[in-house]
């Protein structure tokens, strides 16, 4: 029997989960004296803290995206080094998000309880991947909690941008990607696919292009599509935050044809809406049957859940005999990075 309530080690508060004992957040929403962050997602990871506990990959990113000054202090954690603070432990362990991303793991007085952040369970090429851990409180998201989201395969999905370029060769193909994670898991993908080409990107993506090479991962060939000699691009694959595909920088290339890769794509309202011509079901966060078997995975005695399809995944832990609990946590962005 645990000698402390789940609720006294963990609680939500407006600013996030708040842990009490050890005096600290994680995954704040707004700046506060001390915070751990899961990953360098600008809505779970923000300037302005007092001190940031974090991976070495993540405290990078948030320092290249915010600048150095990002936070008062910083303290790198590597994959199962653990700190207390207060009597709390704190250790960080893969999520399988993007490059170094990591789940929370909190102990304190017997009791262990888990912050997943944004987690999925299929293999990554640019991270490594997410390790269930033993709790007695797993507080899980739940992004594509209901049972209508089950993503196919990243590689056909990959495999379907090869062929559409072979299709219409005439065309540029325009790729919306998010900046961090989802380009870098694209380009992977198309490499280990055989695609050996030069690969370009919009601007906005190069700094985060650099900073996982610099972590060990290679993109293989990677240009700057606003600098590349070819005047239009026919033929080739361009990469591009999602909101360029439809603005005028798209303008520039052969007919362009736009695809979109993101969880969502699955809905096809949503393509419609974008204009997405080819859209790729390719997904950083669980669908519907990793988040049902990592419950069953870490077979927790409590699953909370902290944003996303909260019902879905309470009915079915119900029916499964676990009990689970909504948190309505505000101020995670589902499809900022999806």
């Amino acid at each position: 029997m645990a000698a402390i309530r789940p609720e006294k080690l963990l609680c939500p508060k407006p600013d996030g989960l708040y842990c009490a004992p050890g005096d600290f957040y994680v995954d704040p929403v707004r700046p506060v004296a001390r915070a751990v962050i899961t990953h360098g997602h600008a809505d779970h990871a923000r300037a302005g803290h007092g001190t940031v506990l974090a991976t070495p990959e993540t405290l990078a990113i948030m320092a290249e995206r915010y600048g150095a000054d990002f936070a008062g202090s910083t303290q790198a954690l590597a994959y199962g080094e653990a700190v207390q603070r207060n009597g709390v432990e704190v250790t960080l362990v893969p999520a399988g998000h993007v490059l170094g991303s990591a789940q929370a793991v909190v102990r304190h007085q017997g009791l262990t309880m888990v912050v997943s952040g944004d987690y999925k369970r299929r293999r990554d090429p640019t991270c490594p991947p997410f390790e269930p851990v033993a709790c007695e409180v797993f507080i899980s998201e739940a992004t594509f909690g209901l049972p209508v989201f089950r993503h196919p395969d990243d590689a056909g999905e990959a495999a379907r941008l090869l062929r559409s370029r072979k299709q219409f060769p005439e065309r540029t193909h325009l790729v919306g990607v998010y900046a961090l994670g989802k380009a870098q898991r694209l380009i992977r993908l198309l490499r280990e696919a055989g695609y050996e080409r030069t690969i370009h990107v919009h601007g906005a993506l190069l700094r985060l292009n650099a900073l996982y090479e610099r972590f060990g991962i290679d993109l293989g060939p990677i240009e700057h599509a606003g600098e590349s000699g070819k005047a239009n691009l026919a033929g080739e694959i361009v990469l591009a935050p999602p909101s360029a595909t439809s603005d005028r920088w798209a303008r520039r290339f052969a007919d362009p044809l736009v695809a979109f890769a993101s969880g969502w794509m699955g809905v096809r309202a949503r393509a419609r809406q974008r204009g997405v011509e080819l859209p790729l079901v390719i997904s950083d966060h669980a669908d519907w049957d990793e988040l049902t078997q990592t419950v069953r995975d870490v077979a927790p005695g409590e699953l909370w859940i902290t944003h996303g399809r909260e019902e879905g995944l309470l009915r079915w832990a119900e029916l499964e005999g676990f009990p689970a609990r909504a948190l309505e946590l505000v101020g995670y962005d589902e499809e900022a990075d999806d």
